[in-house]
């Protein structure tokens, strides 16, 4: 494995989420446990330096000796200290797009809350896509300076097991609670007083630490969360590497921009390294690109990004999500580094499969997607029959067609919300996730491949046989209308209560009855149904005869005739299929 470094010394990058409802200390308490601050950190926003809240990814850095349990490098060439990236997440509801964007490259979330309100409902957003894009988790009880110093101690412990409760049925049961004071005296106050309990807290960041899985094989892909110039030098941008490697002279894509530059220069929180890899927070310096182009978005290896107009993914409903899922309902979907409003296609294995045949995980890829098999158009999202789905939703899918293109790396995560809800309402709006198993870079899709993804409808149409014409052959009514073009139809095999099979051999007349011709011939039980309930037709005279045949028979049993067949929904010429 290639470390990047100019010095001797090999600092190992552990990107730490802080996440947690607006108001609840999140950039103080990265500016508490900070010594060096990128770029990007701390509001750099002047609507956010003006509202007193975080509205970009914040980003910076604080420099600890590496712990006794990191020392073995596990075959790896041995790090001598340990840097804490705090990528500080903005807990404004309505910017829950970003935080999705920077959970994506993080190793541990602390997940900060007030320790007077306690869970709010972004809190338990933050918590949710934690659970999607995170291992592991440290939950930060903040402002314990605004408790009565009398009651302090009683009030975090109380806090702490009602935290331990709400956390019991996620992946992070039984997580380390802390409680500190980032800011005493709040925002407005000196900075002279002395933040409570931060020293334990690196200590106990510390002893979360793993050695995260870092792979610089593979094409790079970096998530770029600033872009400045600098006079004399050329256009830094600044990010994380999710995957991959990059060095100095190596060409780098901006596939949004259809743009390739050369890296000229490169720096890990301000000293100059040869380069870097994945897990590595950078700054990245090309020449000859306006900065304006790109605040937000993603450098790659050239080529290696597909940009898509449509996706299918594995999807899983979120439990906290209270709405239906509906098939051609529209999302806010996130796939990548990008947010865009997508429209849904849900889809599944045929009811016919044995339920447990293929026992559902969360974002499983249990039955692989394919397109030689066939599935089920669904209406909206099965949920199983257990409590809400906690886990027994079947497996199923989803075609995405998106109202703008998006770039992304292949088998990402994909998060479908409805960001428009009422920021203020007490709703979770995270509604489904998934991975992405296929995408669609033809613009024109629609035609060139979605026939090719086997999705059908079955139907099911129920008409009456009016009468017998010879022990073969019956009319029969009440299944198509009179507009309907019969031709479509001919050759599709029906069956009739008695228990005979036919096939329709065309239409009768104008009125959209049709002939069926019954190969094996009509049973004399049903022949004589037919002629008995005919001539009970029959004995109403001549006089208004057509208005009679319409009229039900009490004492007659019709026969009916049942129509199976299916529909592939993306099938051109819309053909009617029997299996």
């Amino acid at each position: 494995m290639t470390e990047f470094s100019d010095s001797s010394t090999k600092t190992l990058n552990f990107n730490v989420g802080v996440l947690g409802h607006v108001d609840s200390g999140k950039t103080s308490l990265a500016r508490a446990l900070s010594s060096t601050a990128s770029t990007a950190a701390f509001d750099k926003n002047p609507q956010s330096r003006e509202r007193g809240i975080t509205l970009d990814l914040g980003f910076s850095s604080f420099t600890v000796d590496l712990p006794d349990h990191l020392r073995d490098g596990g075959g790896r060439l041995p790090y001598d200290s340990l840097q804490f990236t705090l990528v500080d997440c903005p807990g404004h509801a309505s910017l829950i797009r970003t935080i999705i964007g920077g959970a994506q490259i993080i190793d541990l979330m602390m997940l900060v809350v007030d320790v007077v309100k306690g869970m709010q409902t972004q809190t338990a957003e933050c918590l949710l896509i934690g659970e999607l894009t995170c291992p592991r988790m440290v939950v930060v009880l903040n402002k314990i300076d605004l408790l009565p110093t009398a009651k302090r101690q009683s009030a975090i412990e109380k806090m702490t097991k009602r935290m331990h409760k709400t956390l019991e049925n996620t992946r992070f049961k039984d997580c380390p609670v802390i409680a500190v004071a980032a800011k005493p005296g709040g925002p407005e106050a000196s900075d002279a007083e002395e933040p409570q309990g931060v020293p334990d807290l690196i200590e106990l960041l510390k002893k979360q630490t793993y050695l995260p899985q870092r792979d610089p094989g593979g094409a790079l892909l970096m998530a770029v969360d600033h872009c400045f110039s600098i006079r004399g030098q050329g256009t830094v941008m600044t990010g994380t590497i999710l995957q991959g490697s990059l060095a100095i002279n190596d060409n780098v894509e901006i596939p949004a921009l259809k743009v390739t530059k050369k890296i000229k220069s490169v720096q890990m929180f301000r000293k100059p390294v040869n380069g870097a890899m994945q897990g590595d927070r950078v700054g990245v310096c090309v020449t000859q690109f306006d900065p304006k182009l790109l605040e937000r978005g993603v450098v790659c290896t050239p080529g290696s990004l597909r940009t898509l107009f449509a996706a299918v993914i594995s999807v899983r409903k979120i439990g906290y999500f209270k709405g239906s899922l509906s098939t051609r309902a529209k999302f806010h979907i996130t796939v990548g580094h990008e947010t865009v409003m997508g429209k849904v296609t849900f889809f599944g294995l045929p009811p016919a499969a044995p339920p447990d045949a293929n026992p559902p995980l969360p974002c499983s890829l249990e039955t692989p997607f394919t397109f030689d098999r066939e599935y089920f158009y669904q209406e909206e999202y099965a949920s199983g029959q257990g409590d809400g789905g906690s886990g027994s939703d079947p497996e199923q899918w989803a075609l995405l067609e998106f109202e703008r293109p998006v770039t992304c790396p292949s088998l990402c995560l994909v998060i479908g919300s409805k960001l428009d809800t009422d920021i203020h309402a007490n709703a979770c709006r995270l509604a489904f996730q998934g991975r992405l198993l296929h995408g669609f870079e033809d613009k024109n899709y629609a035609e060139t491949a979605l026939p090719q993804l086997h999705i059908c409808k079955t139907k099911h149409k129920e008409g009456q046989v009016e009468r017998v014409t010879d022990d073969y052959t019956v009319i029969g009514r009440s299944l198509f209308k009179k507009e309907t073009n019969l031709q479509l139809f001919v050759g599709l095999r029906v069956t009739l209560s008695t228990g005979e099979s036919g096939v329709i051999e065309g239409g009768f007349g104008q009125s959209g009855k049709f002939k069926i011709r019954v190969q094996e011939g009509l049973r004399p039980e049903t022949i004589q149904l037919l002629s008995s309930s005919s001539k009970k037709k029959g004995k109403g005279g001549s006089k208004g005869g057509a208005a009679a045949e319409e009229e039900p028979k009490a004492d007659s049993q019709p026969v009916s005739i049942h129509l199976h067949f299916k529909r592939y929904i993306f099938d051109p010429h819309k053909k009617m299929v029997q299996s």
